[in-house]
């Protein structure tokens, strides 16, 4: 895997990833940004609920659950002090469908915390405390 990061002026990056798609990074004006893109560690969190939802909704296909929307919500702390890495992240999925079965979700998104996510074990390795939990919406006919 690789990727290209090229300064764009002021506090904006370009991140080019080695499939030739094109991200903009950008900080705050405090920080001499003109707010026109993520910011890094946004890019981060963005990358693991990305990451985790992937291998829920393919757990939960792969499982023929009759699933129709997967959203991940993610609550990040940092360190106050640099560098101000996460300290903890909530994921919190919201699942909706028709006659999901409870125990493939929760499956799932074990699964995915335990042993498919990537950037969620590593993140753990690293010392940030993950937490996930998920609901069940019903979607009537």
């Amino acid at each position: 895997m690789k990727a290209r990061i090229q300064w764009a002026g002021e506090a904006m990056f370009l991140g080019e990833s080695g499939s030739g798609h094109v991200v903009i990074m950008d900080g705050p004006p405090e920080s001499g940004g003109r707010n026109l893109g993520v910011r890094p560690m946004e890019m981060l969190l963005i990358g693991l609920g990305g990451c985790s939802n992937f291998d829920v909704v393919s757990i939960l296909k792969k499982s023929r659950q009759p699933i129709e929307s997967c959203e991940v919500f993610l609550d990040a702390e940092r360190a106050p002090v640099d560098p101000k890495v996460f300290t903890r992240i909530t994921m919190h999925f919201v699942v909706k469908g028709r006659g999901l079965k409870e125990a493939q979700v929760k499956r799932a998104v074990e699964l995915s915390a335990e042993k498919y996510c990537s950037a969620s074990i590593m993140l753990g390795a690293a010392g940030v405390e993950i937490t996930h939990d998920y609901e069940i919406v019903e979607l009537g006919e």
